[in-house]
């Protein structure tokens, strides 16, 4: 049965809240979209209700953080990453404290809250700051899995929470290492580099292009920070092709990190999938990926461009 990320992530909160003490949660007024809630109704002394006001939040996280706590600081990732982009630079990520964001609500999956609402830079936003980790989890089992990864690590982590009800595609005890990406299916032909809700149509699309003869690799790409570079090249190597698969712009996000690690290096034909350069719009999220390309078809169409 399917499961929101944003729930899961909230489970996950309470679920951990149990474990360790130090975990504190702030939210903005949103705790029954963010699902935050869990926590707040099971830890009620540890949860803070900070209203609608993003950049306090983050400063008030801050200072949790000098003072041992662990932070988690959940609002819509349109608001967290926008309007306290300047809090999490300076108070957080600048001296590298312990703070955990985990902003719900990502991409076009949004769906009829439209552009305003809709965050397609988020991951760019976060992956610029030094010291920050950003994890990208593709279904609920991974979410939980990213939570308290992101305990573990010492310094700010941003974990990109999604809105809608998707089923599990990883398993349990499959391995969740920051920092490495999972190879969910090998192939030598070309290579679909992914993350996030995007993962699912990469493997759909794989399964196409395989009926069509054309060997298919899809990469889980959860961390995009670090990324995860001895991966990308292995496969540039061994591929012909290697295409990113991504629900975000692709200005500065996934497939800007591969990019990166790619440039100048000689092998395999590259392209992006993912939003060119444009805002969102307001509509149900399956017809806002057929307007902007982000199913298996399209990623289909272009591996067998890259070909």
């Amino acid at each position: 049965m399917g499961k929101s990320l944003r729930v899961a992530y909230g489970e996950a909160l309470a679920e951990l809240g149990d474990v360790n003490k130090k975990i504190v949660v702030l939210d903005a007024d949103l705790a029954n979209a963010t699902q935050t809630r869990f926590f707040r109704d099971k830890f009620p002394d540890r949860f803070f209700d900070m209203g609608i006001a993003e950049g306090n939040m983050v400063d008030v996280a801050a200072g949790f953080a000098h003072t041992g706590y662990i932070p988690f600081v959940s609002t819509f990732a349109l608001f967290g990453s926008g309007r306290a982009y300047e809090e999490i630079r300076n108070s957080v990520a600048y001296i590298n404290l312990n703070v955990k964001f985990a902003f719900s609500h990502s991409g076009l999956s949004v769906g009829e809250d439209g552009g305003s609402h809709q965050s397609i830079e988020d991951i760019a936003l976060m992956r610029e700051m030094p010291n920050m980790t950003v994890l990208v989890p593709c279904d609920p089992t991974e979410t939980k899995k990213a939570v308290k990864a992101a305990i573990d690590i010492d310094g700010p982590v941003y974990i990109r929470v999604a809105r809608p009800v998707v089923d599990d595609i990883t398993n349990a005890d499959d391995p969740f290492i920051p920092g490495k990406a999972n190879v969910l299916k090998d192939g030598n032909d070309v290579c679909i580099i992914t993350c996030g809700l995007m993962v699912k149509p990469a493997l759909e699309a794989a399964k196409v292009l395989e009926e069509q003869g054309i060997s298919t690799a899809v990469v889980n790409m959860h961390t995009i920070k670090p990324i995860d570079a001895d991966t990308i090249l292995k496969y540039n190597q061994k591929c012909k092709a290697i295409l990113t698969f991504e629900e975000h712009s692709v200005i500065g996000g996934l497939g800007s990190a591969v990019a990166e690690v790619l440039a100048g290096k000689a092998g395999a034909k590259f392209t992006r999938v993912g939003i060119n350069d444009k805002f969102g719009k307001s509509g149900k999220p399956e017809d806002l990926f057929r307007e902007y390309g982000l199913t298996s078809e399209h990623v289909v169409e272009e591996a067998k461009k890259l070909l």
